[in-house]
């Protein structure tokens, strides 16, 4: 398998199916931190020293998704954490794109 660090996200279309839980566990290694979540979607938090580097962090999070065209729910809580929640809202589930953003988000921190 490619490494997703590697990869683009591409545009999903409405008839895509979602991933597979054997696709999920493919991809799991390359993102060991994030949790999936009733295989629809996949979560990490984060913590910072303070909420400047919180903020920091979504930031660069924010960019980066505008570079890949995909965009994760973000969540800024407790000054220091940032939680971010990842779907393809356009299949009902899980894409390639959800891992590959996971991944080039976890090279952010």
């Amino acid at each position: 398998m490619q490494n997703l660090l590697n990869k683009k996200c591409i545009p999903c279309e409405g008839g895509t199916r979602p991933l597979t839980e054997e696709q999920i566990a493919e991809f799991l290694p390359q993102i060991s931190k994030w949790e999936v979540l009733k295989n629809k979607e996949i979560r990490r938090t984060f913590l910072f020293n303070n909420f400047s580097e919180a903020m920091d962090f979504v930031n660069k999070v924010g960019d980066l998704a505008e570079q890949e065209g995909h965009h994760p729910n973000i969540y800024v809580h407790d000054w220091n954490k940032v939680t971010i929640e990842l779907s393809t809202h356009a299949i009902g589930g899980l894409s390639e794109n959800d891992f590959i953003l996971a991944a080039k988000i976890d090279e952010l921190q």
